[in-house]
C-alpha cells in the first residue's frame, strides 16, 4: 500500500471513529445539534452527488424529495398513531420509497430536457409540491404545519442522538451506494452521459434508463432523510422542509467538495455546515447568513471550478511529475 492509499485509510477510519463516539464524547445538545444537521447534509450532498456529479445534469428541486419524504413519514406517523420512540424509524424506507415513486414520475417528464431547461424544470416541480402542501389543508396541514408525536422517553443530552445515529446510518448508506455505482458498468455510463451524453447513446449506454435510474436513486436517499428530518424537529411547514435553500446547499456542498467524488460532498458539508449553522444563529433574524452562501458559492465558482477534491488531486500530480523530472 502506497502513501496515499494508506492516508486515505488512515482518514477514513478516524473520521469512522470520531463519528460513532462523537454523542458519547460531547453528548451536550448544542454540540449534537450541530452534529445531527451536519451529517444529513453530507447525506443529501452524496445523493445529490448520485445524480447531479456522476451524469452532470444540476438538479435544483431535490427539496422536493427531501419535503415528501418529510411529510410523508409525518403522516404515516400521524394516522398510523404509532407510539414515538424506535418504532417509526422503521418507517423511513417507506418514505424513501414513496420519494422514489414521486422521483419516477418526475423524471420520466424533467429528463426529456437537457442543460439549463433542467434546471428550471426540476426547480418548477419544487414550488409545486411546496404549493401543494400548502393548500391541502385537509391532508398536510397547510400553512399552520404538521405536527408529528415525539418520544418522551428521550430527553435532555440523550434526545438528539436516536437521529443522529440514523442520520450516520443514512449518510453511509448513500455513501456506500455511491461508492458502488462509481465503481459500476452503470457508473460508467453514468460518467459517460457526462462527458458527451451523444456519444454515450451512439456506443450504446442506454442514457434515458440510467438518467431515470440515478434520478429515483438519489431521490429515495433524499426522502429517507427528509423523513428523518420530519421525525427530529417534531413539527413540519411547507416553506421550511420544500425549502429551495436546502435544494441550493445540496449543490454547493457537492460543487466545494467536488463533482463526481466520493469523498467530495462529505468534505464539502463538514466544511459548510457548520460555518452555515453559526452564521444562521448570529444572523437568522435578518437573513444576511444568506449573503455567506452567495459569497461562497462565488468563491466555489471562481476559484475551485472543480471543487477542493479534483483540485488537490491536480496540485499533488503537478508536485510528483516534477519531482520525478528533477
Amino acid at each position: 500500500m502506497n502513501r496515499v492509499a494508506a492516508l486515505k485509510v488512515g482518514g477514513l477510519l478516524a473520521l469512522a471513529i470520531v463519528a460513532l463516539l462523537l454523542p458519547l464524547v460531547a453528548p451536550d445538545p448544542a454540540t449534537t445539534n450541530i452534529a445531527v444537521f451536519t451529517v444529513m447534509y453530507i447525506g443529501l450532498a452524496t445523493a445529490w452527488n448520485i445524480m447531479g456529479g456522476y451524469t452532470g445534469y444540476i438538479s435544483l428541486g431535490h427539496a422536493a424529495f427531501f419535503g415528501f419524504g418529510a411529510y410523508g413519514l409525518g403522516l404515516m406517523l400521524v394516522h398510523l398513531n404509532l407510539t414515538p420512540g424506535y418504532g417509526p424509524f422503521f418507517l423511513v424506507p417507506v418514505a424513501g420509497l414513496l420519494s422514489a415513486l414521486l422521483a419516477v414520475g418526475i423524471g420520466w417528464i424533467a429528463l426529456r430536457t437537457r442543460a439549463a431547461t433542467f434546471v428550471i424544470v426540476t426547480i418548477a416541480f419544487m414550488f409545486m409540491m411546496q404549493l401543494l402542501a400548502e393548500n391541502l389543508v385537509k391532508v398536510t396541514g397547510g400553512g399552520g404545519g404538521l405536527g408529528l408525536p415525539y418520544s418522551h422517553d428521550w430527553g435532555g443530552d440523550f434526545f438528539n442522538t436516536p437521529y443522529y445515529y440514523a442520520m450516520l446510518l443514512l449518510a453511509v448508506l448513500g455513501l456506500f451506494i455511491s461508492w458502488w455505482i462509481r465503481r459500476s458498468k452503470f457508473g460508467l455510463g453514468l460518467l459517460a452521459i457526462r462527458d458527451d451524453e451523444d456519444k454515450a447513446l451512439a456506443v450504446g449506454v442506454p442514457t434515458r434508463a440510467f438518467k431515470l435510474t440515478a434520478f429515483v436513486i438519489s431521490a429515495a436517499l433524499v426522502g429517507m432523510i427528509g423523513g428523518v428530518y420530519a421525525y427530529y424537529v417534531t413539527y413540519i411547514y411547507p416553506q421550511f422542509v420544500f425549502d429551495p435553500l436546502i435544494g441550493i446547499s445540496m449543490v454547493l456542498m457537492a460543487f466545494l467538495g467536488g463533482l463526481g467524488t466520493l469523498s467530495g460532498p462529505v468534505i464539502g458539508a463538514l466544511l459548510l455546515e457548520p460555518a452555515q449553522l453559526e452564521f444562521a444563529y448570529r444572523l437568522g433574524a435578518s437573513r444576511l447568513y444568506l449573503v455567506f452562501y452567495s459569497a461562497v458559492f462565488l468563491l466555489v465558482i471562481l476559484l475551485l471550478p472543480r471543487g477542493i477534491v479534483p483540485s488537490v488531486a491536480d496540485l499533488l500530480n503537478r508536485r510528483r511529475a516534477r519531482t520525478v523530472v528533477s
